[in-house]
C-alpha cells in the first residue's frame, strides 16, 4: 500500500486526458413532450426492423459502459440467426454521443431523422438522454429501456412514448438506506454522487432511512476525474461507510483516491457502478496509468452493492443462455454483469416486439409496453402498467469477495419510489424457454 500511495499521484491528471476526450455533462431539463399516439412505423420492412441507440463507446462514461452495446448486439445476432422476430432481422445501430450531452442530440437526430429508426433502445445515461426525452416524444418515436435509474422517464402525461428499465433510484436508494440501517447502524456515511438526478433520486431514497447518520454530501462532475476533494472530505467528516451513487469509472476512482490517502470506508455502491467484474478491470486500468499495479481484489472485497438482474457467475436459466450467446459471438469480450445488462435489455426488446405482433406500429410498441405482458431476466418484476413507465421495481443486496466473486447477502425486494414498505419479490421467474423467444 506504500508503493500505492506514492504512484498514485499523477492519477488523476493522467485519467483526466483519458476520459474527458469527448466529456461534458449536465442535468437535463424536465422533459414536456408532446402525448399524440405514435400510429406509423417508420423503420419496418417485411425483413427487417431498424432501431438506435446512443452510448459512451468514448469519454468519461465509456469504462464499464462501452461493452453494453456488445452485448446488446450479440443478442440481436443471436435472435437474428434464429430467424429474427415475425421474419424480420434486427437492425441494430449504435452512435457513440461520448457522455456528451450535445452529441446526444446530435446522434440522436441522426437516427430518427436520416436513419428513420422504428425505436430509439437502451438510450444510455441521465444528463445525456434527458436533452432528447423532448425531442423523441414530439417525434412520437418509441423511446424504449432507457439506460438510466432517473425518475424523469416515468411520466406518462409528458413523455408518453418514454419507458425506463433498471431500478430507479430511489427504490433502489430506500432498498440501500434500509439495508445500511439494518446492518451498518450506529456508523456515520457519507454519500458521493453524480451532480445530476442520478444523485438526487437516489438521496431520496437514502435520506427515508439515513438522513440522520449523513455527515457529508460530496457530489462529482463526470467531466472531472479528480475526486480527491470528494474523498478527502468524506474522511475529514469521519464518515464509516460511503454510499457511492455513481458511474464505473466513479466508483473505482473513489476507492483507488482512499487507498491513497489510507482511509478505508464500507462502500456501498448501487447497481449503476457496483459490477466488480468491470471494476476490478478498471482498478487496474487506472492504476497502471497512474504508473503503478494493485490488487483488485484486495480493494473491492467487502464492497457491498445492488443488483436486480442475475449476476454473470450465477447458475440461472437468463445466465445459462447469456454464456451461450457470449461464447459465440463475443468470446473477446469479458463476461461482466454489464455485459449482461447489454443481453437483457436487447432480449427485453425482441420480446416487446414480439407480442406486438407481425404487423407492428410504433404505438403498438408502446401499448404492448403498458400491457404487462413483458417478464424479464431480472429477479423482479417490471412496473410497465398503463399508469407506470418505469422498470424494474426493486433490487438484491450483495458482497464483494476477495476473489471479486460475489455472494448475496439479501434477498430480491421491492418498492415503490414513495415512502411505501419493502416487501420480498416474487420468487418465481419465467425462464428463456417459457418465452420463447426464438426457437
Amino acid at each position: 500500500m506504500r508503493l500505492l500511495r506514492r504512484r498514485l499521484g499523477p492519477l488523476a491528471g493522467t485519467l483526466a486526458a483519458v476520459l474527458l476526450a469527448s466529456a461534458c455533462a449536465g442535468a437535463g431539463s424536465t422533459p414536456t413532450g408532446g402525448a399524440d399516439k405514435a400510429d406509423s412505423a417508420p423503420g419496418v420492412t417485411d425483413d427487417k426492423v431498424v432501431i438506435g441507440t446512443h452510448q459512451p463507446l468514448t469519454g468519461p462514461a465509456a469504462p464499464g459502459y462501452s461493452t453494453i452495446s456488445a452485448g446488446a448486439r450479440a443478442m440481436y445476432s443471436y435472435i437474428n440467426d434464429k430467424g429474427g422476430i415475425h421474419g424480420r432481422k434486427i437492425d441494430y445501430r449504435v452512435e457513440d454521443d461520448g457522455y456528451n450531452p450535445t452529441r446526444t442530440v446530435e446522434v440522436v437526430k441522426k437516427l430518427v431523422l436520416q436513419d428513420e429508426v422504428f425505436a430509439i433502445v437502451g438510450g444510455l445515461g441521465t444528463p445525456t438522454h434527458s436533452k432528447v426525452v423532448d425531442f423523441l416524444n414530439s417525434e412520437r418515436v418509441p423511446d424504449l429501456l432507457v439506460a438510466s435509474g432517473a425518475l424523469r422517464w416515468d411520466d406518462v402525461a409528458k413523455s408518453p412514448t418514454t419507458f425506463g428499465f433498471q431500478v430507479d433510484y430511489t427504490r433502489e436508494g430506500k432498498i440501500l438506506g434500509s439495508h445500511i440501517r439494518n446492518n451498518l447502524g450506529g456508523q456515520k456515511v457519507g454519500v458521493l454522487h453524480q451532480n445530476d438526478d442520478v444523485g438526487r433520486d437516489g438521496m431520496k431514497g437514502l435520506d427515508q432511512f439515513i438522513a440522520d447518520a449523513v455527515v457529508s454530501r460530496q457530489p462529482y462532475d463526470p467531466a472531472n476525474t479528480d475526486v480527491l476533494p470528494q474523498i478527502t472530505a468524506l474522511k475529514n467528516a469521519g464518515a464509516q461507510v460511503v454510499v457511492c451513487e455513481c458511474v464505473p469509472a466513479f466508483t473505482a476512482l473513489a476507492i483507488l483516491t482512499s487507498a491513497r490517502l489510507g482511509y478505508k470506508p464500507q462502500f456501498v455502491v448501487s447497481s449503476i457502478g457496483a459490477d466488480p467484474r468491470t471494476l476490478a478491470g478498471l482498478l487496474a486500468d487506472f492504476a497502471k496509468r497512474g504508473g503503478t499495479e494493485v490488487s483488485a481484489g484486495a480493494l473491492l472485497g467487502g464492497l457491498i452493492g445492488a443488483g436486480y438482474l442475475p449476476d454473470a457467475a450465477a447458475d440461472d436459466p437468463w445466465i445459462t443462455l447469456f454464456k451461450e450467446v457470449h461464447q459465440k459471438y463475443i468470446p473477446t469480450v469479458p463476461l461482466t454483469n454489464t455485459v449482461v445488462y447489454g443481453m437483457a435489455q436487447a432480449y427485453t426488446f425482441a420480446q416487446a416486439l414480439k407480442e406486438a405482433g407481425h404487423d407492428v406500429t410504433r404505438q403498438k410498441i408502446i401499448d404492448t409496453m403498458t400491457s404487462g405482458a413483458l417478464k424479464g431476466p431480472g429477479l423482479t418484476p417490471f412496473a410497465f402498467g398503463p399508469d407506470s413507465h418505469s422498470g424494474y421495481t426493486g433490487a438484491y443486496i450483495f458482497k464483494v469477495n476477495p476473489d471479486t466473486s460475489t455472494t448475496m447477502i439479501a434477498a430480491p425486494v421491492v418498492t415503490d419510489r414513495e415512502n411505501g414498505p419493502i416487501k420480498p419479490a416474487p420468487t418465481t421467474r419465467k425462464t428463456p424457454t417459457e418465452i420463447a423467444l426464438v426457437r
